[in-house]
Formats: structure tokens, C-alpha cells, sequence
């Protein structure tokens, strides 16, 4: 399973940390560096990465006792399946291509990519032109990034239920959330990972 864009961060400066200095950042590094309001977030957002692979977190009360576990190598082609809006919603397309994306970066079951249009993301790092790798599943939990059908066209943004409503929030301040019935709300997929330029295959994991 992927990284959201904030456990990301976590885990990239953890990441860099261990390979710059040879041992692991301490919670109040992580806090201070990060910009966390208590060493509780810190060590949820630790955990959360931890229960996704990326970290262990050892049973002791040694300080600096964080450790980087090996992401698997490797690559596999998965379908790319057109655009999608970061934006208002626009029409769905399939297109009958695939791209190579790391193996490491792939959620459970079957995951696509698709192009970005728009940049109603842009506060998640999530620019236009990018290629995200989505995860196809039908549920997702509050605040996770998705892709998802409203009344049939397709959109990325943040996912919120409200009653029997659902609300796609999007990443930029300037822009208004998409409410909509349950019903007219089709969850596609939920993003796992970003390829930022296609041709020169740079990645990013959430």
C-alpha cells in the first residue's frame, strides 16, 4: 500500500535523515523539522507508515531506534486509462495504452494510471500533467486522496462523507468542494503514487 502525501513527507525525512547521518531522527526531530503540534501525531503518522512497510518501529525505549525497510525493486506495466480532472469534473475516457511504474509504488489488487488535468490538487504536491498511479477499489476513508465518478465524469480530490452526501474537497484554497448524493458518487480508486514526468520516469510514492 502507498503512502499518503503527508505520511510521505514523514517518511522521506526519516528516509534522508538515515542516510545522510547513519542512525534515525529522534520524535521531537521529526516534530520540530515537520512542523507537528505534538510527539502523539508524530508517532501516528510513524505508525501508519510502519503498518504500510516502510518503516519498522522496534518494541524498545531506545531513542533513534527507527529503521528503513527494503521497498521491493523491479517494475510492472499498468494500464494507462486517460485523464482525469484535477478541476471539475470531466468526461471519463479510457485510452488503451500502459506505462512501467515501480513495483514498490503499486497498492493492493489492480491499479492504473492516469493523467492529471487542472491543479485543484496543487497544495498535495499534485500538479497538472502528472500521472497518478490509483489503486481500483470501490471504498476509501475520510481525507484519503480519490479518483471518482460524479454522475459519470471523472475528478481527483480528497474524499469527505457528510450524511448521505459525500463531499470531493480539493487541495487549493482558491477552489470549492464538489457535494453530491451518495448515489451520483462512484469511488473508482483511491491515488497511491505520482509519476512526475513521464519521460524522464521520476516518482513519487503517497
Amino acid at each position: 500500500m502507498g503512502l499518503t502525501p503527508a505520511q510521505d513527507r514523514v517518511y522521506q525525512f526519516v528516509r534522508n535523515y538515515i542516510q545522510q547521518r547513519g542512525y534515525a531522527p529522534s520524535y521531537e526531530e521529526i516534530r520540530t523539522q515537520l512542523g507537528f503540534r505534538s510527539l502523539n501525531a508524530v508517532f501516528k503518522h510513524l505508525k501508519q507508515i510502519e503498518e504500510r512497510g516502510y518503516l519498522r518501529m522496534p518494541l524498545s525505549n531506545r531513542k533513534r531506534s527507527l529503521e528503513l525497510v527494503p521497498l521491493r525493486t523491479g517494475s510492472a506495466a499498468i494500464p494507462f486509462l486517460g485523464v482525469v480532472a484535477a478541476g471539475t469534473p470531466i468526461e471519463a475516457v479510457e485510452v488503451p495504452e500502459s506505462v512501467e511504474v515501480p513495483e514498490s509504488f503499486l497498492g493492493e489488487g489492480d491499479n492504473f494510471a492516469l493523467k492529471v488535468r487542472g491543479d485543484s490538487m496543487i497544495e498535495e504536491g499534485i500538479r497538472d500533467g502528472d500521472i497518478l498511479i490509483v489503486a481500483r477499489q470501490p471504498r476509501a476513508e475520510n481525507g484519503q486522496t480519490v479518483v471518482a465518478l460524479v454522475r459519470g465524469e471523472a475528478t481527483v480530490k480528497n474524499l469527505y462523507r457528510r450524511g448521505d452526501g459525500i463531499e470531493l474537497r480539493p487541495a487549493n484554497s482558491e477552489m470549492a468542494p464538489i457535494r453530491a448524493d451518495a448515489q451520483d458518487v462512484e469511488i473508482v480508486g483511491t491515488v497511491v503514487g505520482l509519476l512526475r514526468d513521464y519521460r524522464h520516469r521520476l516518482f513519487r510514492r503517497f
